[in-house]
Formats: C-alpha cells, structure tokens, sequence
C-alpha cells in the first residue's frame, strides 16, 4: 500500500506576519497531514516531515516523496533516513512539475483561508485548519465507509480512527 507523497508549503497570515504552512498529500489527493511554523528551513521541514511520517502506519509509508527544488527538504530527508525515522530506500524526486496536484490544493485551502483575513495567533491558525482540512476530507469523499457505520459507535470510530490523526 505504499504511495508517493506530495510535500510543498504555502504562506499564511499569523497576528499580521506570514509564517509557513507545510502540507502532504497522497497521490489521490488525501491530506497526510499539515505543520505551521515560522521559518522555512532544514530543521522546519525535518520536523514537519517527522510528525508526518508518524501519523501514519507503517504499512502506509511513503516510497518517494516529491517536493519543489527547495533544499531544505533534501537535507531533512537525508537526515531522516540516517536517524532511521524513514525507510533507507525512500526515493526524493525534486522535480517542477510532479508538485501541481498539491499546488493546486493549496489554492483549494486558501480560498478557504482568506476570508478569514489572518489568524490571531498559531494555535486558532492550527485548529481552523485542521477543521477546513477535515472538511475537505469529508468533500473528496476520504470517510465514506463511516456512513454505513452504525449510530454513535460510527462517530466514535469516526473520530479516533481518522481525525485524532491529522
């Protein structure tokens, strides 16, 4: 069940300041997960990269990861795999244009985002998002098999299953 990864970062406004909007997503579009920080660096991507890589089952994990020409994210890879947090034999593609489906899923978000006109600090900016993200979630039709759940235990594995997880 393995896949590739898209991984890219976007801006957005915090208390009048843009800070960075790291995001994942799978091949079919599925968000893997998303991280705000304020700098755009090696150690900002490592540490995105970390919490993405362990939100998921290892079954699950990533056979390559595309990212934009951004350095960053290479150094952080490599890092990764010497500190074993990811598989040896992860493939980084640093290519233009194998980044448009997730290019095009910021602009989704931010139509979402900019009425909003800025957060007032990052954590209302991560629990907006995490609800717009859950919500684009349910539109791309990701939790689908929870409607022919019954009742309350649905919600209940609803909710520990799937969205404890982003």
């Amino acid at each position: 069940l393995a896949c590739s990864w898209q991984v890219d970062e976007t801006y957005v406004k915090v208390k009048g300041k843009w800070v960075y909007l790291y995001r994942a997503i799978d091949k079919a579009g599925n968000t893997i997960d998303f991280y705000l920080s304020t700098t755009r660096n090696t150690n900002a991507a490592k540490r995105f990269l970390t919490k993405a890589l362990n939100s998921i089952p290892i079954y699950a994990k990533p056979k390559t990861i595309n990212t934009d020409k951004n350095p960053a994210y290479g150094k952080a890879i490599n890092e990764l795999k010497l500190a074993g947090k990811c598989p040896p034999d992860l493939e980084h593609r640093q290519v233009k244009y194998l980044n448009n489906l997730i290019e095009s899923d910021h602009s989704m978000l931010k139509r979402l985002i900019n009425p909003t006109l800025g957060f007032k600090s990052m954590k209302t900016a991560f629990a907006t998002i995490k609800g717009f993200e859950i919500m684009r979630m349910f539109k791309k039709g990701r939790f689908d098999l929870w409607k022919y759940d019954k009742g309350i235990f649905g919600e209940i594995n609803l909710i520990t299953h799937n969205l404890l997880a982003i």
